[in-house]
This record gives structure tokens, C-alpha cells and sequence, in this order.
């Protein structure tokens, strides 16, 4: 989930390599991301089994597990998962979340030179980590991966209005002070705004997939001052940020909680489900 407001085949270009490095950065604190990153609401998981087929005894490929936020609940449904990470300190993590859980296989590397096993999966499951797959290897290998009618399950998270609302507008001078990339005056959208149309766009132009079905759920989770601060130093913008800049911002950031709102917060996440099924 992004840390501050933006709008909404690998290649050299510059954009790409930011993708690249930006993606690198989680795994530089592995530790701190278990901790402060906020999980999904149970609905979600009621929705996957439902509309993607990942309940008990289906056998999911997960992309992007990270520490294992959605792959330790979706293990407790019974599912049968590989989980496949990039970051070597990220899995380690997330092998220790799932020390209990004996049908799940946590595998180091990245997915797009991930060897596909022979047998396919029931459904490939990302959350909160498809974007950071290469756009040109994405599609076509995760249906690749999944059986006949397979599904692709992809979720999203964003930042939308709601919550502590005056917070989220007078914070974006720390953000314009100290990144000078942030556009000035940006807001949260509302969420009726993300429709998720670039990714059913995506899987339309890939033509492996049928329709795209869509699920949205909104949650508002507070967070104390240091709560706050841990859970934007797990944000790769925040991360890629020079050490003086970074300092910067979390010190005005604090200082607003602290001085104008109680040492307290409230952020409104939209998590939104797609699911797709490979013709």
C-alpha cells in the first residue's frame, strides 16, 4: 500500500527500474513489515473460497506472500499453498508464521524465473503484490500456472477518503516538504472513484482470462503516533526516501498526530478482489 498519495515485457525505461528497485525495499526490514502491516478482513477469505475456488483442499499458488499476512489465513481454510517470495528475509518470516501449517510450502525466488511445477493449481492468488510482477510476464504466467477454469485472484489495497480525514489533507505538506516528487494538493479518492478497470483491462488484453468479477471491502484501522510511523517506514516510497529526507517527514508526520490530533489516527483502506478464470 502505497505511503502517500499517487495517482492512480520488462524493459530499461525508468519507470520500469523504479518498479525494480522500489520492490527490493521491503525485504530490507522484514521484521518491522509482520509487524505493522495491517491484515485483510475475514469477508475477503469467504469471497476467494467462493468466487476463486481457494477453500479447503484447493491447491493455490500465492504470489508475493511477504511475511504471510493473507497466506496464514487462507492456510487456517485448509488450503494447500506454494507461496512464492522474492525477499529472502520476507520468507524466512513468513516460514515461521506458518511453522504449524504442514501443507504449505514457502519457496525463496522470484516469479518470474520461478520454475512452474507440472501439476497446475486451482487458483494463483497475489495480494497486495501483482504490481510489483514484471507487467510483461505477469498474465500469461499465471495462467500458465492454473488448470482449465483455474482462477487468478488479485488484491488490491488503497488508500481511499474516509477516516481521519483532516489529517490525511494537512499531511501532504510534510509529504510536499520533504519528497519533491508528491503533487502538490493531492487528496484520498473516494471510493466509489477505483472502479478497477486498468486491471480488468490487463486481463482483457492478456486474452487468457474470462470476465473479471469484483469484490470491495472497506475497513478503517487506527493507529497510534508510533504505529503510524512503523507502518510508513514499511512503505517502499518512505524507504527510498534519502536518510536525511526520510527523518524529515516521519518527525513532521508525528508532530501533527502528536500536536493536532491526540496521538491518534484513522485510515480507510478499500480492498478490492478481482478474480478472473483462465479460458
Amino acid at each position: 500500500m502505497p505511503d502517500k498519495l499517487t495517482p492512480a515485457g520488462r524493459d530499461d525505461s525508468p519507470q520500469e527500474s523504479r518498479r525494480v528497485l522500489l520492490s527490493r525495499t521491503f525485504d530490507e526490514e522484514a521484521e518491522l513489515y509482520d509487524r505493522a502491516r495491517p491484515g485483510y478482513p475475514p469477508r475477503l477469505y469467504d469471497d476467494l473460497a467462493a468466487l476463486a475456488g481457494a477453500g479447503c483442499g484447493s491447491r493455490v499458488l500465492e504470489i508475493g506472500c511477504g511475511t504471510g499476512q493473507a497466506t496464514v489465513p487462507l492456510a487456517a481454510r485448509g488450503c494447500r499453498i506454494t507461496a512464492v517470495e522474492a525477499g529472502a528475509r520476507m520468507a524466512e518470516v513468513a516460514r515461521r508464521n506458518l511453522a504449524g501449517s504442514a501443507a504449505v510450502e514457502v519457496v525463496t525466488g522470484e516469479f518470474e524465473s520461478w520454475p512452474l511445477p507440472a501439476e497446475p493449481f486451482d487458483a494463483v492468488v497475489s495480494a497486495t503484490a501483482f504490481h510489483w510482477i514484471d507487467p510483461a510476464v505477469r498474465m500469461a504466467k499465471a495462467a500458465d500456472a492454473l488448470r482449465a477454469d483455474g482462477a487468478l485472484a488479485v488484491v488490491r489495497s488503497q488508500h481511499v477518503r474516509g477516516g481521519t480525514e483532516d489529517f490525511f489533507a494537512e499531511v501532504q505538506h510534510c509529504y510536499e516538504r520533504f519528497d519533491p516528487a508528491t503533487p502538490p494538493g493531492l487528496r484520498p479518492p473516494e471510493a466509489a472513484a477505483i472502479d478497477g478497470s486498468d486491471h480488468a483491462a490487463e486481463v482483457a488484453r492478456s486474452g487468457r482470462f474470462g470476465p473479471t468479477l469484483f469484490r470491495r471491502h472497506e475497513q478503517d484501522l487506527t493507529y497510534t503516533t508510533s504505529e503510524y510511523l512503523e507502518l510508513l517506514l514499511t512503505y517502499s516510497g518512505t524507504r527510498a526516501l534519502p536518510r536525511a529526507a526520510r527523518d524529515g517527514l516521519l518527525d513532521c508526520v508525528a508532530a501533527l498526530i502528536d500536536g493536532r490530533y491526540g496521538g491518534r489516527v484513522t485510515k480507510r483502506y478499500l480492498i478490492e478482489l478481482a478474480v478472473s478464470h483462465r479460458r
